[in-house]
């Protein structure tokens, strides 16, 4: 993906050490996931998920942490809201 396509997180210093693949994926799940109910997320993830194992894509608790910490600090009140909303149901 060219930089200049990039969202802004995925040049963020917090994910300079994730791996481009890891950062695509995550790209697409945020951008496709935007703007849906949470009910929706929920139902969305499952098949994200399986591609993810599919493509033996995993994520280290680090590197999920720096993509939250990144895609927060480049969102919009808006999408905070869902993120925590999202985050808050996953913690349950």
């Amino acid at each position: 993906m060219d930089d200049k396509k990039k969202p802004a997180w995925m040049t963020d210093e917090l994910v300079k050490d994730i791996p481009e693949k890891k950062l695509e994926f995550l790209g697409q799940l945020f951008a496709d996931g935007h703007g849906k109910s949470q009910k929706e997320m929920m139902a969305y993830l499952m098949p994200m998920m399986k591609k993810a194992k599919s493509e033996k894509l995993t994520f280290t608790p680090q590197e999920m942490n720096a993509a939250i910490a990144a895609i927060k600090k480049h969102s919009t009140e808006e999408e905070l809201e869902q993120i925590n909303k999202l985050l808050k149901k996953q913690g349950q």
